[in-house]
C-alpha cells in the first residue's frame, strides 16, 4: 500500500450562500459533513502495533474462531447416540483431550473420554458431561439423562468464520478489536496515518503558564487543553506555539505548520477585530468563511484553507473553545482522518438543575452525572474556566425555547463520547 495522499480540500470548501446570517448547529454540522473529505494517507502496520488507527480496508479473518470444534468446560466427551434417559454408565477410554494436546484416536461408541476446557472435540464425540455432574470409578461414569446433543461444546467458527469481514474500513483499533483480529490469524492492517492536527494559540495577551506575572498577560490554557485532547482523541497533536499578533509573523507560522499537519486548530483572532489576524490571512486567501453559529457559548467559527490544510479557527474563550472543538472540530476531524463521520453519544437523563431557556441558539452546559441525574455548573460564564474541569460531559439544550426543573429529561454528553 503507497502513502498516497488524496487531493486536498477546495479554497472553497467552507463556503457559505449568499445571504447566511446565523448559521444553526445542525446546519453548520450538516455543511461540514458534506464538504470535507479524507486528507491522510494509509499504510501497512502490524495489527499488534496498530492500536488507535483507523482500518483503511476491511479486515478479513485468516482464519475461523474457533479454528475447531472444542470443550467449552472440563468433564468426559462422548456421542450423544450413545445417551439416553435416566440413569446413565460408559466406560472411559484410556487417555485424555487437553487444550494444546488433542486425544489420539477415535472413541467408540458407547464410551466416553476425559476431555478438558478448550481441547478438540476428538473423532467420536459431539457432546460432554460436565465434570460436576459426573460420578467416576476411573474406568467408568455415571451421569443422569438426558443430555442436549451438542451439549458444552463449542463448534468450530461459532464465533467467526475464516474469510468474513470481521471489522470494516473506518473502525478504528482498540485492545478488544485487536484481539479479535489475533485470534483470527490478522497479522497486518492496512491503516490510515494518525491525523496530525496542529494546535496554535495566538494573541499579545498570553503568556505560557509561569512565564510573566504581569496581570495583563492570560496564561495560555487552550493550548494544553486542545493538545490533550487531540492525544486523548488518539490523533496526532502538533504543538505550534503561540502567534502574537503580529501578521508576517503568522504568516509565516502557518506556512510552517501548514507542512506538518493535516489540519490546524487556532484559538483567538478569529473574529474581525483589528488584531484577529487568523481571519485577516484567510480572507486573503479566498478561502474564509466566517460562520456566526447559533451556540452558546462560542458562535464565532473561522474557517478557511491555508496551502491547502484546512483550518478550525476557535474562539479565544477556553470553555468557547473547548465546546467549538468537541462540536465541529471532533466529527470533522473523523472525516479527515478517515474514520467517517462520528457523532457523539448522548444520554436523557433527568435535570438536577432550574432554567428557562431562551430560544434562538443551542446550549451547552458544563455537566456531570450524580446519583443519575444532571448537575450544571453554578455560573455559565465561559470565563469560569473552573467549570470546565468541575465537570465531566455536557448538556445539550436545543435550539428553540425550553424550561427545565428538577426531572426534565435533558441530554447528556459525556466527554468520553466524543473519543
Amino acid at each position: 500500500m503507497s502513502d498516497l495522499k488524496p487531493p486536498q480540500l477546495k479554497n472553497d470548501c467552507f463556503a457559505l450562500p449568499p445571504g447566511v446570517d446565523w448559521t444553526p448547529v445542525d446546519d453548520a454540522l450538516d455543511r461540514l459533513k458534506d464538504r470535507l473529505t479524507r486528507v491522510v494517507s494509509e499504510k501497512i502496520v502490524p495489527a499488534a502495533e496498530a492500536n488507535g488507527c483507523i482500518l483503511a480496508a476491511d479486515a478479513k479473518a485468516l482464519r475461523s474462531n474457533p479454528p475447531g470444534a472444542n470443550a467449552a468446560v472440563d468433564g468426559y466427551g462422548m456421542a450423544h447416540a450413545a445417551t439416553g434417559d435416566g440413569d446413565q454408565l460408559l466406560p472411559v477410554v484410556e487417555g485424555r483431550a487437553a487444550a494444546g494436546a488433542p486425544f489420539d484416536g477415535t472413541v467408540p461408541l458407547g464410551s466416553a473420554v476425559r476431555i478438558l476446557t478448550g481441547a478438540l472435540l476428538p473423532n467420536g464425540v459431539d457432546t460432554v458431561v460436565l465434570q460436576e455432574d459426573v460420578s467416576s470409578d476411573g474406568s467408568r461414569i455415571a451421569f443422569k439423562g438426558p443430555i442436549k446433543s451438542g451439549a458444552n461444546t463449542r463448534k468450530a467458527g461459532e464465533d467467526v468464520q475464516a474469510g468474513n469481514v470481521i471489522f470494516a474500513s473506518g473502525t478504528r483499533l482498540g485492545p478488544t478489536e485487536l484481539a479479535l483480529l489475533a485470534a483470527t490469524g490478522v497479522t497486518d492492517v492496512s491503516v490510515y496515518a494518525p491525523l496530525r492536527v496542529g494546535v496554535l494559540s495566538t494573541g499579545d495577551e498570553l503568556a505560557s503558564a509561569g512565564e510573566s506575572f504581569d496581570p495583563a498577560r492570560t496564561f495560555d490554557a487552550n493550548r494544553p487543553m486542545l493538545l490533550s485532547l487531540i492525544e486523548d482523541w488518539r490523533m496526532s497533536p502538533v504543538d505550534l506555539g503561540h502567534a502574537p499578533d503580529d501578521r508576517v509573523a503568522l504568516r509565516r507560522i502557518l506556512d510552517a505548520a501548514a507542512e506538518r499537519s493535516d489540519v490546524i486548530l487556532t484559538s483567538g483572532g478569529a473574529s474581525g477585530g483589528d488584531e484577529d489576524h487568523v481571519s485577516a490571512l484567510l480572507e486573503e486567501t479566498g478561502s474564509l468563511a466566517d460562520w456566526r453559529i447559533a451556540l452558546k457559548p462560542g458562535r464565532p467559527l473561522a474557517l478557511g484553507i491555508w496551502k491547502g490544510v484546512p483550518v478550525f479557527g476557535l474562539p479565544g474563550n477556553p470553555v468557547a473553545a473547548l465546546v467549538c472543538t468537541m462540536i465541529f472540530a471532533r466529527p470533522a476531524f473523523g472525516v479527515l482522518g478517515g474514520e467517517g463521520w462520528k457523532e457523539p453519544q448522548g444520554f436523557l437523563v433527568p435535570a438536577a438543575f432550574e432554567k428557562r431557556k431562551k430560544p434562538g441558539r443551542r446550549e451547552y452546559l458544563r455537566a456531570r452525572i450524580r446519583d443519575g441525574r444532571a448537575e450544571v455548573f453554578k455560573s455559565e460564564g465561559s470565563g469560569r474556566l473552573s467549570g470546565l474541569a468541575w465537570a465531566d460531559g455536557l448538556v445539550e439544550l436545543p435550539d428553540g425555547e425550553m424550561d427545565v426543573t428538577p426531572g426534565t429529561p435533558v441530554k447528556y454528553l459525556p466527554y468520553n463520547s466524543f473519543r
